[in-house]
């Protein structure tokens, strides 16, 4: 049980940090070069200018679904460890 809640606990929140950075290394690569980013679409435009929008809002499935993964992953952590052998 510990083992299932350490994976539960960890791999959510590597797999958010890596979409997050991808995303932040699009923008920062389009900003680099004059453009405004397409949160939307995910794209650089160098004609119109376009509003930030927060990971959270974007991917609000991926985000909260990602972050009880690893409540949950907690919990049979905490069992796995209280549990006697």
């Amino acid at each position: 049980m510990l083992k299932i809640g350490l994976l539960l606990l960890i791999t959510p929140c590597l797999l958010l940090m890596g979409g997050y950075m991808y995303e932040q290394s699009l923008v920062s690569d389009c900003l680099d070069v004059g453009g405004s980013f397409d949160y939307e679409l995910l794209t650089c435009d160098q004609d119109n200018s376009h509003p930030f929008m927060p990971y959270m809002a974007r991917h609000p499935l991926f985000v909260n679904g990602g972050m009880l993964l690893s409540v949950i992953g907690l919990f049979f952590c905490i069992i796995g460890l209280y549990k006697s052998r």
